[in-house]
């Protein structure tokens, strides 16, 4: 790793709430809340809302992917500054049936050009065990 852009998670997580998700307005729509962001990592909860289903009732792919997406990018983010993503694979697992999505990424290697970063999606309700519904790799690329 590079190094920390911040000095604690505190300070990355209000820096990422100002610019990763409220300048967003598809992330803001959804209330993406961003937990951790700092020394590669990544941490992200959804609360589930029906308008973010498919017809069987799990979260809709599009939503998983969306959680994927944004824990690479926002661990890479933290040690490499802004970032947008280049590509990312994914491989659901189970149905992502709960009442919130908790993702986390992780940075594998980053370089000057970009980092790899690895991500678990997880399905989660109260009273429940977590369930893994996705598995994402994602290429990251620093702008600017």
């Amino acid at each position: 790793m590079r190094g920390h852009r911040f000095a604690s998670n505190d300070e990355a997580v209000a820096y990422m709430k100002s610019v990763a998700v409220d300048a967003s307005g598809f992330t803001a729509f959804l209330g993406v809340e961003p937990l951790r962001c700092f020394d590669g990592e990544a941490e992200l909860l959804l609360a589930l809302r029906p308008d973010m289903t498919q017809h069987h009732g799990y979260a809709h792919g599009a939503i998983v992917g969306l959680m994927a997406d944004n824990a690479c990018a926002w661990a890479a983010s933290s040690v490499i500054g802004d970032v947008v993503t280049g590509s990312y694979t994914i491989n659901f697992l189970a149905p992502a049936k709960g009442s919130r999505l908790r993702a986390k990424g992780s940075v594998v290697k980053a370089g000057k050009r970009q980092a790899i970063v690895r991500a678990d999606v997880w399905a989660e309700s109260d009273g429940e065990e977590p369930r893994r519904c996705a598995i994402a790799q994602a290429t990251i690329v620093p702008v600017g």
